[in-house]
């Protein structure tokens, strides 16, 4: 079992044994739970609060999640940690070890950290292994879930519009098709419209321009597609943004997410915001919404676009471009 050895210092593999200790106040008297531990070079032993803290300061520092946002999560969706363990496949009595100063796993604690993010990817487990919990937890939690997609839904900013429309319109989009579908769908916006869909700028990062907004709500799917709630959520779009993001979805977001890179990649707003950057590197630079006006205008009189569907001579001519040097 892993412990925080207070001699070592870090965190070690333990022997541990509880006992129940009295802690003393002026105004109260209390039992806290002692658990000594002994690692393969000192024994150490102190009570469950401390120790707890030093587990949460090494999380913090090696980015694993914490009992406290543990605790969090539990609060939030109205789950047990029995419950919460089977729904994720896990020993029932995993997320209660977690709680109490063992260090999850990677996989496991970005696990959790995706859980607390995104409310629709909790509600489609829960969904999907109902029938591993008790009915009533599960109506709680269905319940309380629901409460918080609500209040999501009321807070969705204009940019989090269009990745609804997005993921309603395309299939199994990553988070890397994602950010590129957003791109061209400003672009292709401002150059049919005379304005962008949204206020938000994209940095040229390496694999393409991102939406760092959107990159920090969707980067624990890594390569996998986004399970996200794919109902009409996107009631403040205009009829002209929803054919663009539909266009976008259609013609562009049937290639992978690492095509839609080497597309964006031949492209000028991207290649100018990168101009100082070795190839490779990180940046956090801006590219300029001048420049994407003016590429994408130039675009849209190249194929002589007259309709949106008229977007796929672009996507056509991207990949021209890329695979017939």
């Amino acid at each position: 079992m892993m412990r925080f050895c207070k001699n070592c210092k870090e965190i070690k593999s333990c022997s541990v044994q509880s006992e129940t200790a009295i802690k003393k106040s002026r105004d109260n008297t209390a039992d806290a739970v002692r658990e000594p531990g002994y690692c393969c070079t000192f024994a150490s032993e102190g009570y469950l609060p401390a120790l707890r803290k030093a587990c949460d300061d090494y999380r913090e520092t090696i980015k694993l999640i914490k009992a406290e946002e543990i605790e969090e999560i539990l609060k939030k969706y109205d789950i047990g940690k029995r419950p919460l363990s089977l729904l994720l496949g896990w020993k029932e009595n995993t997320l209660t070890r977690y709680a109490t100063g063992d260090l999850p796993t990677k996989d496991y604690s970005e696990m959790l950290k995706l859980i607390s993010q995104n409310a629709a990817y909790y509600q489609n487990l829960l969904e999907h292994h109902k029938e591993k919990i008790s009915l009533e937890a599960y109506h709680k939690s269905l319940a309380a879930v629901k409460e918080v997609m609500g209040r999501k839904e009321e807070e969705l900013s204009k940019m989090e519009e269009a990745v609804c429309c997005l993921l309603e319109e395309a299939v199994e989009i990553t988070p890397l098709a994602l950010q590129k579908l957003l791109y061209f769908a400003q672009g292709f916006q401002k150059a049919f419209h005379s304005e962008f869909m949204f206020e938000e700028d994209c940095e040229a990062w390496s694999h393409g321009p991102v939406y760092r907004r959107i990159y920090e709500k969707y980067r624990n799917y890594g390569y996998l597609p986004i399970e996200e709630d794919r109902q009409n959520r996107y009631s403040h779009l205009s009829k002209e943004e929803k054919e663009i993001l539909k266009a976008v979805a259609e013609y562009f977001g049937c290639y992978s997410g690492k095509v839609l890179e080497r597309m964006t990649h031949e492209e000028e707003p991207w290649r100018n915001a990168r101009r100082n950057t070795d190839e490779g590197a990180s940046s956090s630079e801006v590219i300029q919404k001048e420049s994407m006006t003016r590429y994408f205008s130039s675009v849209r009189e190249k194929y002589n676009m007259i309709n949106v569907s008229d977007i796929k001579e672009h996507a056509l001519g991207l990949l021209e471009k890329m695979y017939h040097r």
